[in-house]
């Protein structure tokens, strides 16, 4: 028996250590000021505006897709205040609507408001990108589970933005999203 319960602490002790690892050295220890000296610069009232198309997918647990999507976006912004509407048609044919209300600080600091947080995200805009932290409760139809979110959004050019999103529960990755913004022609 004591040789089992060995074995199985070194399991837990090698499972705490790779996680450690990666929250030290994978996605989620990118900082904003990793991307600070970087061009183009990103204005979230300039890029998050105007009619935008989106395309990505959401990769499950294990890293396979587990859906694809396209979004209609529009941003409108009012100085420092913006709205970000989105039209999400999935590939089951599934159709969401959100509304990020989003306000942005003169230090860059990122206030996001939708009606499926549980509370206020907050973020922040430098140099080339955007990342943003979240909780968002999925849909009923979805289990209804809080997810913690973390966002980055990286400027591509002038009109093109990749975004990559990681949701966690309880601290495991459970689904990651990417996806390219591009900003049309009004």
């Amino acid at each position: 028996m004591t040789t089992l319960l060995s074995v199985l602490t070194g399991m837990v002790l090698m499972l705490a250590l790779f996680a450690l690892m990666q929250r030290v050295r994978g996605f989620a220890a990118q900082k904003p000021s990793d991307y600070a000296a970087l061009e183009p610069r990103i204005d979230i009232r300039q890029h998050l505006s105007g009619p935008i198309r989106c395309e990505g997918v959401i990769y499950g647990p294990l890293g396979r897709v587990t859906s694809r999507f396209t979004a209609q976006m529009n941003g409108r912004w009012d100085g420092n205040r913006g709205v970000l509407s989105e039209h999400f048609t999935y590939d089951s044919g599934t159709k969401q609507d959100r509304e990020w209300r989003l306000t942005l600080g003169n230090d860059g600091a990122i206030k996001a408001e939708a009606d499926d947080l549980t509370c206020a995200g907050t973020g922040q805009q430098e140099g080339s990108a955007v990342c943003l932290n979240y909780t968002i409760r999925l849909p009923e139809s979805a289990g209804g589970h809080a997810l913690q979110v973390t966002d980055w959004m990286y400027l591509v050019d002038e009109k093109t933005i990749v975004n990559r999103s990681q949701f966690r529960k309880f601290g495991f990755k459970v689904a990651e999203l990417v996806a390219t913004m591009r900003r049309l022609d009004a």
